[in-house]
């Protein structure tokens, strides 16, 4: 058998979650482009795209689309193994370890708006504890804190209430029975 007669059984579901990969990282590369006030403060778009595919995929399908955004991110903007390529590593393993906690917290009273807070803060203190350790060893960090603390809340708020939109109106989302697409006809 050559490599050539190899076909690959796709579902509806994998061409989804590609597609979301794919917006994911146009939105990185997005957000790439615009200027930042202080270097690692971005709002974190891309993190709507892995809330949506969370809620609809679990947390197996976000891990995936969230790492495959980051490799093809560093891939694309020139920062594969560079610091600022572990820095949104760190940060985006750190994330996905507290989404999959947060994700068996009572919905009743979490929800997209709070995974998203829970994901900014653990992303922020994934990149802090990495230049901590491993570029700046110094206490005067702690400094910076407060300013990415309330970065966190404040994008994680407002990234938390774009997702539970998109969510709500299932815009984004194939039907239960993965035959048809509402917004993207496969």
């Amino acid at each position: 058998m050559t490599a050539s007669t190899i076909k690959l059984e796709t579902t509806a579901t994998d061409h989804h979650l590609a597609r979301m990969a794919a917006l994911a990282l146009g939105l990185t590369v997005l957000e790439a482009a615009i200027p930042s006030p202080l270097p690692g403060v971005k709002p974190g778009l891309a993190n709507i795209v892995t809330l949506i595919v969370l809620t609809r995929y679990g947390w197996r399908a976000a891990a995936w689309v969230s790492l495959l955004r980051v490799l093809a991110g560093g891939l694309l903007l020139g920062s594969f193994l560079t610091p600022g390529f572990f820095l949104s590593l760190s940060g985006a393993l750190c994330s996905l370890a507290v989404l999959a906690a947060s994700q068996h917290l009572p919905q009743r009273w979490f929800g997209p708006v709070t995974h998203s807070i829970f994901g900014a803060f653990a992303h922020i203190a994934g990149q802090l504890l990495l230049v901590y350790f491993w570029l700046i060893p110094h206490a005067g960090l702690l400094y910076l804190v407060p300013v990415f603390a309330a970065a966190a809340l404040l994008f994680g708020t407002v990234n938390g209430l774009i997702a539970a939109h998109f969510i709500a109106s299932k815009k984004l989302f194939i039907h239960e029975n993965h035959e048809r697409h509402e917004k993207f006809p496969a």
